[in-house]
């Protein structure tokens, strides 16, 4: 099974619409797919139905911002969840209603560096105006030449300790992790080896946090993800019985570590997210 279930589309902060993501993962031989916008459902209805007339099997699905312990941001994926869920939806909107204020505070940072007009050019690359995140920012920084590619413009300016980093309160992870199961889905930790500021007793304890709220799996392959990290948490799910996810978290070709539906396969061992999905 060539299953890609994390990646996004420009509803939130990938380059694609919803139906053209569908295509390109149909061209790469995805046989299922699931649309993971960040703290977004608006793309899942156009992606599916495209995904329908290709022939592809999808699940509709989401990516939620977390906010854990003092300072770390963690993101939540929700599989298979109803879209029209009032409560998911509420908690979305919700969370998403924190976005502009946060895109304020990050062109007031890159301003008083001299970087300016930012936030007008973030929002000249965001197709949705409810969703500007840093990837906006970054991909007007390029165009206007200040960096000469995406991962730069995090290195110099919008990473954590960066000049136009600012810090932001999202949901909470057991409130996260409820609106999934409340709307029929599977709650996956994301990318979990970009968690670097969690030490290994507060990942651990993160990790418990996460299956005490209900939570059932974990992405074992992720675009970011090494070899070595992929081996890591797959002994993870096998140590803390989690089902086991795989995507690649494409949000665009000159953007992305991995194309999408071109992950490494899951370790033949594990259970599979895809098993318990509709």
């Amino acid at each position: 099974m060539n299953a890609d279930l994390h990646c996004h589309s420009a509803i939130s902060d990938g380059c694609l619409e919803p139906a053209a993501l569908a295509r390109r993962a149909h061209a790469h031989g995805v046989d299922l797919l699931a649309l993971t916008d960040h703290d977004e459902l608006g793309g899942v209805a156009e992606a599916a139905r495209e995904a329908a007339r290709l022939g592809m099997r999808f699940v509709a699905g989401v990516e939620i911002s977390v906010s854990y312990g003092e300072d770390t941001t963690v993101h939540i994926v929700g599989l298979g969840v109803d879209p029209l869920d009032p409560t998911l939806c509420a908690g979305l909107a919700r969370v998403r209603g924190g976005r502009d204020g946060r895109a304020r505070r990050i062109a007031a940072e890159l301003d008083r560096i001299g970087l300016r007009d930012t936030l007008a050019g973030a929002r000249r690359f965001a197709r949705n105006p409810a969703m500007i995140g840093r990837a906006h920012f970054a991909r007007h920084l390029v165009a206007s030449g200040a960096m000469p590619d995406v991962n730069a413009v995090f290195d110099h300016y919008l990473a954590r300790g960066k000049p136009g980093f600012v810090s932001h309160r999202w949901a909470g992870l057991e409130e996260a992790v409820g609106w999934i199961r409340g709307a029929g889905g599977i709650a996956v930790i994301a990318h979990p080896a970009r968690y670097h500021r969690l030490s290994t007793a507060a990942f651990n304890r993160f990790v418990d946090e996460f299956i005490a709220a209900g939570g059932e799996a974990v992405e074992v392959v992720a675009g970011a993800h090494t070899q070595a990290d992929m081996l890591r948490f797959a002994t993870l799910a096998r140590r803390r019985g989690l089902l086991a996810s795989r995507g690649s978290d494409f949000h665009g070709e000159a953007e992305s570590a991995v194309e999408i539906g071109r992950c490494n396969p899951l370790p033949p061992d594990l259970v599979p997210v895809w098993s318990r999905l509709p």
